[in-house]
């Protein structure tokens, strides 16, 4: 999957553009057929954390079939995210270790039974956090404290980044700021059968809302464009796959970008009609170009583990943690911890 991700990034948007129209040709060739009542929770909405790629277009993991008609989504997630970074560059030095935690709040509407809609509010919120202990036990009992928490092990809150001694952002304790605002839509392709997955086609747009001084966001917009898939595999098990297309524009801080890919692979097995586990493979590419960081230039690979449970008809409680797999190396945020309620009215 990480090499898919690297041949991919120099092309990225010529092949989605070919995979979408395959996907198009093969769903008016397909029939449509009714969604079966054992239906899965799906992935957790994952997306990159790392807060310096956070800022960019995060077309987080979704399930590839539709609302239905006049059904409304809301969704309430908290990602709690710790991060250590400490570089130098001749003419840039990053010394960061902080928590952020990222509250979005998320709308989406069924606008016919093939379509869906949505826009995702966030609020960030940069502070010392409460994971440090946790993170620098689970280290010390497994791969041992890295380089980096150990050198700063006596910090408990630290932002510097400057170029050439001048800072290049105004990242106090205990900022608080809205980010990035997106409009996301999913057209249904395909329905489920008994040979063909479940595919959808998504698009999205992000609007330069966060202030980027802070690193609340870009400061620009971003376009962004996606397939999404699922097939149950067995009674009780589904698989799915989200393959994305980022698209920036502008530049940030003076670093020039480029497009991004990212992909996301998991499983779900339900235990109860109300309790599923999700395993989820992640991989981002980097839209930063040639800064010399690796925290900047590098991609992310992670994985997420967790739970989907319904509280009530209507109500899913998701809990989901993500941790960096080191196959690319100081780039991903240390460790994440989340938590998601979705309550849906209507259908």
């Amino acid at each position: 999957m990480l090499g898919i991700g690297v041949a991919f990034h120099k092309d990225v948007g010529a092949r989605v553009l070919v995979a979408v129209a395959a996907v198009l040709l093969l769903g008016q060739a397909a029939p449509v057929r009714a969604q079966s009542h054992e239906e899965p929770f799906g992935p957790f909405p994952v997306r990159n954390f790392q807060p310096f790629q956070l800022i960019f277009l995060g077309m987080f993991a979704d399930r590839a079939t539709v609302l239905p008609k006049r059904a409304l989504d809301l969704r309430v997630e908290m990602a709690e995210t710790a991060s250590a970074f400490n570089e130098s560059h001749p003419q840039i030095n990053a010394t960061l270790k902080f928590e952020e935690l990222r509250t979005g709040v998320f709308f989406r509407y069924g606008l016919t039974d093939r379509l869906e809609v949505g826009l995702e509010v966030p609020v960030l919120y940069r502070y010392r956090g409460f994971l440090e202990g946790a993170i620098t036990a689970v280290e010390r009992m497994t791969s041992g404290l890295s380089p980096v928490r150990a050198g700063l092990k006596d910090t408990s809150y630290e932002f510097d980044f400057n170029r050439n001694g001048t800072p290049l952002f105004d990242g106090g304790p205990n900022e608080l700021g809205i980010g990035d605002i997106t409009f996301i839509g999913k057209y249904q392709v395909l329905l489920q059968n008994e040979l063909l997955p479940a595919v959808a086609l998504r698009f999205a747009v992000k609007a330069p809302t966060g202030d980027p001084n802070r690193v609340f966001g870009s400061g620009h917009t971003d376009f962004g464009l996606g397939l999404a898939a699922e097939k149950a595999i067995a009674e009780r098990w589904s698989i799915f796959v989200n393959l994305n297309g980022i698209f920036p524009t502008g530049s940030f801080a003076g670093f020039s970008l480029g497009p991004a890919f990212s992909s996301i692979t998991g499983g779900e097995y339900r235990w109860s009609p109300n309790l599923s586990l999700v395993a989820q493979f992640d991989y981002y590419s980097s839209p930063y170009r040639n800064t010399g960081l690796n925290m900047l230039d590098r991609g992310v690979t992670e994985v997420a583990l967790g739970f989907n449970y319904r509280l009530r008809p209507h109500l899913l409680w998701q809990v989901y943690g993500v941790e960096n797999l080191d196959f690319i190396r100081d780039s991903a945020a240390d460790f994440t911890l989340s938590t998601v309620i979705t309550y849906r009215f209507g259908r």
